[in-house]
């Protein structure tokens, strides 16, 4: 395992270095430029020269990436053109933000999706099951920011059950202060991961009802719950977590939207407002963290499918 371990992190370093060329290119390939963004449109060309010359913009785009790997090893991701500060401090007071909102989600996602998918595959084909197929249909599809209009309108403008705004304290703990402003946040940014745990619940579920050890204690008087929980529980929460190290982009592409609609100081809010402002030093922050966090939750993942599972062994 320890071997296994350390490829993968060093595999995980080469798609890290791959992942943010890539991201580095594009963005500073993109019309406009930084100059343009940050000088205005009506620039005229010496001030759009000087600002290019004091930031290495105008070297080619392989030494810009090289530079910024250099000041990535000592701690450096650059300074916000648009906020005016180290990115490193801004990711440091956003992140935590963002942990809380994506840590409640994914766990609301486990409390809801795994037990749904299991009552489907007992109750498979019938009406229920049906029901919820549906249902997680069209949580899966729906647009985060349609959803998220529809409660801000109904809960908080209609009823006025929760607030339409998000908690915005300037701490972790300050955003916990305030739980009723993180209920609509919170589920609106698990819908689609509920909707997605039950689907490969059930499926997972389903196949291990019908293999022999499941048929074995049904067939010594075990009763269909005791099943369920005792037997194929932990074998049927392998797809589970062989998809978690997937969830965690796709968790962060909501907090983009959901962030937005709710107002929530976090880092997909961040991201959101660099990209209108084309702040790329705050851009590319973002995108390291989200790129580690990704390497990390797969490797995450097939670690804990390895502890599920006694038969799989990673050499």
């Amino acid at each position: 395992m320890a071997s296994y371990v350390v490829r993968r992190v060093f595999h995980g370093v080469i798609v890290l270095v791959v992942v943010t060329a890539v991201i580095f290119a594009i963005l500073h390939l993109l019309p406009g430029g930084e100059a343009r963004a940050i000088l205005g449109s009506k620039a005229n060309p010496a001030s759009v020269a000087a600002f290019n010359r004091a930031n290495n913009l105008n070297r080619p785009i392989p030494v810009q990436y090289l530079l910024w790997i250099g000041q990535l090893l000592h701690g450096d991701l650059g300074r916000s053109y648009n906020q005016n500060a180290p990115v490193v401090s801004l990711i440091e007071q956003r992140l935590p933000k963002t942990l809380i909102l994506t840590g409640l989600a994914l766990l609301l996602a486990i409390l809801v999706g795994v037990p749904l998918g299991m009552l489907q595959a007992a109750r498979r084909n019938r009406a229920f099951d049906q029901a919820m197929s549906v249902a997680s249909l069209a949580m899966y599809a729906a647009p985060i920011f349609l959803t998220g209009i529809v409660a801000i309108s109904l809960f908080a403008v209609h009823w006025r059950i929760f607030p339409a705004e998000a908690p915005q304290g300037t701490s972790a703990l300050g955003i916990l202060e305030d739980p009723r402003a993180l209920v609509l946040p919170v589920v609106l940014l698990s819908l689609g991961t509920i909707a997605m745990f039950s689907r490969y619940m059930r499926s997972s579920t389903i196949e291990n009802l019908v293999e022999d050890y499941a048929r074995t204690a049904r067939a010594k008087g075990a009763s269909q719950r005791r099943v369920l929980l005792r037997h194929v529980m932990r074998n049927s929460l392998g797809p589970i977590a062989t998809q978690f190290g997937l969830f965690l982009p796709l968790l962060f592409a909501g907090t983009v939207i959901t962030e937005s609609v709710f107002n929530y100081p976090g880092m997909g809010l961040l991201f959101w407002n660099a990209a209108l402002a084309r702040d790329y030093p705050t851009e590319m922050g973002v995108a390291l963290v989200v790129s580690v966090t990704t390497v990390l939750g797969s490797l995450i993942a097939d670690i804990g499918y390895s502890l599920l599972d006694p038969r799989i062994r990673y050499t």
